[in-house]
């Protein structure tokens, strides 16, 4: 019956591994459920502590990456403090607006993204009076962007990876 169990938790994960590019926090949920059942089953030792650790140390790498990216693109090619904020604000509104505008899964959220936290730094430094750096930098905060989710997602699938292999390697 264990192994029903586990099989039920991996494909659970794997559902929420596909959040994460919906810029939802699957990651989290991920770790959540592993530690739900590693609670719940704690006789059968599925899961050791050190297995926990590393899907909690995964995961808040994963969310570090995926914040800072957007804003490091938009400083790296010299965006303002406020222009990096705007990367920031502009991909999670882009990646609500995108799933709906653009309504192919996955592609329309991390279109919007990106986009959105272009469109932030682009926006925030045209304002500023930086017109023939703002399309630069915006460009370079998508790129920041894109990079954050590509990175959150192969933590994701690290995750989803350990925890599939430790739940069924004796």
């Amino acid at each position: 019956m264990i192994y029903v169990l586990l099989l039920i938790l991996i494909l659970l994960n794997v559902a929420w591994l596909a959040l994460v590019v919906f810029g939802l926090p699957g990651n989290w949920l991920i770790v959540f459920s592993t530690g739900l059942f590693a609670w719940w089953q704690w006789d059968a030792g599925v899961f050791s502590v050190w297995t926990l650790v590393a899907i909690v140390v995964l995961a808040l790498l994963g969310e570090l990456v995926e914040f800072f990216a957007g804003m490091v693109g938009a400083k790296r090619a010299g965006a303002s403090w406020r222009g990096s904020v705007a990367a920031v604000l502009g991909a999670v509104v882009g990646a609500v607006a995108g799933t709906f505008i653009i309504a192919i899964p996955f592609v329309g959220t991390l279109v919007g993204a990106c986009g959105g936290a272009g469109l932030g730094v682009w926006a925030v430094e045209n304002s500023r009076g930086a017109r023939d750096h703002a399309l630069r930098r915006g460009v370079s905060a998508g790129l920041g962007a894109f990079i954050g989710i590509v990175s959150k997602l192969a933590a994701g699938v690290a995750i989803w990876l350990i925890v599939a292999v430790a739940a069924f390697w004796p």
